[in-house]
């Protein structure tokens, strides 16, 4: 990977969850409070067991404009107590759903060495946010973590009225922050609503491939936060 792919660049776009905030460590922790408090009868194992890939499926649908907003709040919790042959009602079902979206934010553990290379990024250029995820838990979860004083954009689906990886919300991101897209680098988890969604409006990238997935050679690519120092 040629170091001047990223050659006088000034802006650098994050993703959030998943890239920079451990959505997964953070999710349980909320969810065991929930089950905790509302008495449900059955471990947070066994509710993840189900819960985590029911959830991706359904943000998977969710950024192609598959399930609405509410349909994804309720539909991730109906399925997974389905499995788990679990009944409840309707009203029962999202207050699961809204008490996660309340504790979630208060839960804010960050991949390792995400701090460290905010700040080494910080120094060199400007740094911004794009991400998929509902307004008030989005900016609760900048907050609290901490990291907010590093960004000086944040461009969520609510104010740009579209997901990744349609093309809008990079635009409308890029007119935000007031940058060229042949500017900036886009870096994140997801290989759809991250790298080909950037890619798709000209901005280069660079993939956040935690799990070490096989793709192609020719796509930027870091296995930890700390390999992009390497990059940029």
């Amino acid at each position: 990977m040629s170091l001047k792919k990223f050659e006088h660049k000034t802006d650098i776009f994050f993703d959030l969850d998943h890239t920079l905030w451990d959505f997964e460590k953070n999710s349980g922790l909320a969810f065991e409070q929930v089950l905790n408090e509302m008495q449900l009868p059955f471990t947070i194992e066994q509710f993840l067991h189900h819960y985590v890939g029911i959830n991706a499926a359904y943000w998977d649908r969710y950024s192609l404009n598959q399930v609405s907003q509410a349909e994804l709040r309720i539909g991730r919790i109906r399925d997974t107590f389905e499995l788990l042959e679990y009944s409840a009602t309707t009203e029962k079902m999202l207050e699961v759903g809204d008490k996660y979206l309340t504790y979630l934010p208060n839960y804010n553990y960050l991949f390792d060495g995400a701090l460290e290379i905010l700040s080494y990024l910080n120094e060199k250029y400007k740094l911004h946010i794009i991400t998929n995820g509902f307004d008030q838990v989005q900016t609760r979860k900048i907050q609290n973590s901490g990291i907010a004083p590093f960004f000086k954009t944040v461009t969520n689906s609510e104010l740009a009225g579209v997901k990744k990886p349609d093309a809008k919300i990079f635009t409308y991101a890029l007119q935000v922050a007031k940058v060229q897209v042949q500017d900036t680098v886009m870096i994140g988890d997801n290989l759809l609503a991250d790298i080909e969604g950037a890619q798709n409006v000209g901005m280069d990238v660079i993939y956040y491939n935690e799990h070490r997935k096989e793709v192609p050679t020719t796509l930027p690519q870091v296995n930890t936060l700390l390999d992009i120092k390497s990059l940029l």
